[in-house]
């Protein structure tokens, strides 16, 4: 299931664009929107292959939610693409009132989320997607880790009946996935560890495997979980790391307020007992510099997820 190397890198939207050309063929009740940013989702690779059921709605979010809704209330299962920003906020209230509260069968696959978009800066950063989609009755809220995820939680968004929110990023990502036993709500246990848990969802996953990999030459045996499901989370395997580990690190390209930290934290406080400190953005607007550069900036480091492990594993 998982590669041993991480020197391959494959873009997440270029897999969404290569899925959708798949459904679309086996499924003509699909239909993809956008609101003029399909060469940068790449839904333009389905706008070339099925013109006649790909709507660009122009820079117009807000409409773009009511026509898929009205799509779905026809039967169809539309796939709304833009920015993660432009989906969440400029079309929030679209999203809550017209697709979630009636339980829609729309699929919401948003690119440029968290810091990926790296020099286009806070106007186009989204910090608050997950925060904000997670606290939507009947959302579904998924992060993929990488492409072979990307490819197979679209196939599962689609197969699911109800409005459904998957966040890709921008740029390359780190090829997790030789072959995958894909299910919404399952997290993946990429590795054991009796030591300390790492919970990590979306572009994070990488970063945690890495540092996993580091703690094992300093005798700490990390635990790696790919938790691809926000909502709903699995609780199962937050729980299973709090009895047989000493505490738990999550990971994220998003704000620490509301995100995949908050949701683990919610289980452990609700249903567990352990130590959870959260890693990702903090409670800022964030500056401009090269992706990398930003989560190392804003304490998403490989050493600093060590340092942090390692002071909770001594902090006894």
């Amino acid at each position: 299931m998982l590669l041993e190397t991480r020197e391959l890198v494959k873009s997440t939207r270029e897999a969404f664009g290569d899925t959708l050309i798949e459904l679309g063929k086996a499924n003509e009740n699909i239909f993809v929107m956008d609101a003029d940013l399909s060469e940068s989702t790449k839904t333009n690779k389905f706008a070339a292959r099925f013109p006649e059921r790909f709507l660009n709605m122009g820079i117009s979010e807000q409409n773009m939610m009511g026509t898929a809704a009205g799509l779905a209330l026809s039967g169809k299962i539309p796939i709304v693409s833009t920015f993660a920003v432009f989906a969440t906020m400029r079309a929030g209230e679209q999203v809550r009132t017209s697709i979630a509260y009636p339980n829609l069968n729309v699929k919401i696959i948003v690119t440029h989320s968290g810091l990926s978009v790296g020099t286009a800066g806070a106007t186009h950063f989204c910090e608050e997607d997950l925060a904000i989609m997670r606290s939507l009755p009947n959302m579904v809220v998924i992060a993929p880790a990488d492409a072979l995820e990307t490819d197979l939680a679209v196939r599962a968004a689609v197969e699911y009946k109800g409005p459904v929110y998957i966040r890709l990023g921008r740029g390359e990502a780190p090829v997790i996935y030789k072959e995958l036993d894909y299910e919404i709500g399952k997290a993946i246990t990429l590795c054991e560890g009796k030591d300390v848990t790492l919970i990590a969802t979306g572009i994070m996953v990488g970063r945690a495997l890495e540092a996993a990999r580091k703690l094992k030459t300093l005798n700490v045996e990390a635990r790696v979980i790919d938790m691809h499901t926000i909502k709903p989370i699995d609780k199962e395997a937050i729980l299973k790391a709090v009895e047989e580990t000493k505490g738990i690190i999550t990971l994220e390209d998003h704000n620490v307020i509301g995100g995949l930290g908050s949701a683990v934290a919610e289980v452990v406080a609700e249903e567990g007992k352990a130590r959870v400190k959260r890693l990702g953005i903090p409670d800022v607007f964030c500056t401009i510099a090269k992706p990398d550069q930003l989560w190392d900036y804003y304490g998403m480091s490989v050493n600093n997820i060590c340092d942090l492990a390692l002071s909770l594993i001594n902090s006894d």
